[in-house]
């Protein structure tokens, strides 16, 4: 009984650590991936492995194509509109986590971030990872005359849209203010001075995504 105990504590301490995203995406629920089928996640790694386009026909008939994936990490196209990229993150030794990125393009990008358990669980996003403040995206002014330029940019800008991309090789998400790309070309250029120029980066510490400053 001793015997079978160990045996059963080994094989559960192998599956865990075989956790990879290709079988964590395989494993996924059809909830969280409608429009894909089960047979559909698991082509897109086999193409992968035999260097060949991994592209799938999804379940309305239309081309969702993998762009990467590694053990830790994965990018989708899932529609000429749509796309996803997912990160399997430690949060200490034993628990890891996966950040799932959403981008829909109307035609503006726009994203949102989820949080899952490895057995596909979603977790409060707080406990992860906070939204900046608008405010994050503009750069300081100190000249008091520039101050109602701004203001009037800030209102013309009132959507809060953006574009969250995950790094692949590194525990970093990158956050664009896409709600500028809504004006015309002209305003920009009048206005443009008053963006950061960079994207705002957050790096994965201690089992939550901080800004860096």
């Amino acid at each position: 009984m001793k015997r079978l105990v160990i045996l059963c504590f080994l094989f559960c301490s192998v599956v865990a650590q075989a956790q990879d995203m290709k079988s964590l995406f395989v494993a996924l629920p059809d909830s969280l991936a409608p429009l894909l089928t089960e047979v559909n996640r698991a082509d897109f790694g086999d193409f992968l492995s035999s260097n060949m386009k991994a592209e799938v026909k999804n379940r309305f008939g239309r081309s969702s194509e993998m762009l990467r994936m590694t053990d830790d990490f994965l990018q989708l196209k899932m529609t000429s509109v749509s796309s996803a990229e997912m990160k399997l993150l430690p949060v200490n030794d034993s628990t890891k986590v996966i950040c799932v990125v959403r981008t829909y393009r109307g035609p503006v990008p726009d994203s949102e971030v989820r949080f899952y358990s490895t057995d596909w669980k979603e977790l409060p996003l707080s406990d992860y990872f906070r939204y900046p403040e608008k405010d994050s995206f503009f750069l300081s002014q100190t000249l008091v005359e520039r101050q109602d330029s701004l203001n009037r940019f800030k209102q013309m800008a009132d959507m809060y849209l953006l574009k969250i991309c995950l790094s692949e090789d590194k525990q970093e998400m990158y956050l664009t203010f896409t709600t500028p790309d809504f004006l015309d070309k002209n305003t920009m250029k009048h206005y443009a001075s008053y963006l950061r120029k960079e994207p705002c980066c957050y790096r994965w510490e201690k089992g939550r995504f901080e800004q860096v400053k």
